[in-house]
């Protein structure tokens, strides 16, 4: 999108030395017109009231500016530049200097209620870093006075009021697309294809989609996202509970899936171990009664308890 930005061309005079003939200038200026027209004294008198108009009229014109930050000069309502320099300086006194910082800000978007991609109400937030990229858009593109106004009904016209506008919007944004995000994913991957992208286990990808969402809805607003990131991320409370005994089931079964395979192949070992070295000759139902007592023993929760045949393989 073309930005409509552009650098302030206008005069610009170094701050010291405005405030130089403001102050030693045209106070001499002044004392150097009674002397001369000191018997002419209905024509001092209309100059030294010029001079002490410009005096005052000069004094709205300085400004001193840090590095990133930035000054949207607006001259009776039309634009006409973002001045960026740092130090300090004077301009035209009529000239409306609107002030705006072009530093970096965290926003922690509190946790909201979203239904992942099967319906599941999930808990999730993000933390952002953000700042202000273009200057006009941020200023004429949004309604940031409007957001900027006290509960006395009186519009802030500092930076700090300018600024939380622009959070304020940003935090609205972020909502936005983080609802749209969450709703294209699964929690997880219970119940689908292994190779899914869920938002528990999606990681950078899922941050770097959220942080193009962010991008593309603040782009209207002259902002950008540097960095976003889920922060928090869970089932909501009326599945908690129930989400956690699922989770709790299909550790179990895995665990058990493990355990039998184990088992089995112990069982195996052991039956070619006793067939290799001779110790003892066992017939087909034989070896299925200790397959299953061997697998009773090895897949048992408790420790088995030992019973002593003190006669003969088949008594």
């Amino acid at each position: 999108m073309e930005t409509k930005e552009k650098t302030y061309n206008g005069m610009v005079i170094n701050g010291f030395f405005a405030i130089l003939f403001n102050l030693v200038m045209l106070p001499a200026l002044a004392f150097l017109n009674f002397y001369l027209l000191e018997e002419v004294v209905w024509l001092a008198v209309p100059i030294l009231l010029v001079l002490i108009l410009a005096f005052v009229l000069m004094l709205p014109g300085y400004f001193s500016q840090e590095p990133n930050e930035a000054r949207v000069m607006v001259f009776f309502g039309k634009y006409e530049g973002t001045f960026k320099r740092t130090g300090f300086y004077w301009v035209n006194p009529f000239m409306n200097k609107k002030k705006l910082s072009l530093r970096a800000r965290n926003l922690d978007v509190e946790p909201i209620k979203v239904n992942d991609k099967i319906g599941n109400p999930v808990l999730i937030g993000l933390v952002l870093v953000w700042k202000l990229k273009d200057t006009y858009k941020a200023m004429f593109e949004i309604d940031a006075q409007t957001m900027a106004e006290k509960g006395n009904g009186q519009v802030s016209v500092t930076v700090a009021g300018r600024m939380n506008a622009f959070e304020a919007f940003v935090r609205v944004q972020s909502d936005a697309a983080l609802r749209q995000v969450a709703g294209e994913y699964a929690y997880d991957d219970n119940e689908h294809d292994k190779n899914e992208l869920t938002l528990r286990g999606g990681g950078e990808e899922i941050n770097n989609q959220l942080e193009h969402q962010l991008n593309e809805r603040l782009a209207m607003a002259g902002m950008e996202v540097v960095e976003a990131r889920i922060n928090y991320l869970a089932y909501a409370p009326e599945i908690a509970a129930v989400m956690l005994r699922r989770q709790q089931a299909s550790a179990i079964i895995t665990a058990r899936e493990k355990i039998v395979e184990g088992a089995v192949s112990m069982v195996k070992m052991a039956l070619d171990k006793l067939s290799e070295e001779e110790i003892v000759e066992l017939d087909e139902e034989k070896k299925a009664a200790m397959v299953s007592n061997l697998l009773v023993v090895l897949c048992a929760d408790e420790p088995a308890q030992p019973v002593i045949n003190s006669g003969t393989l088949n008594h």
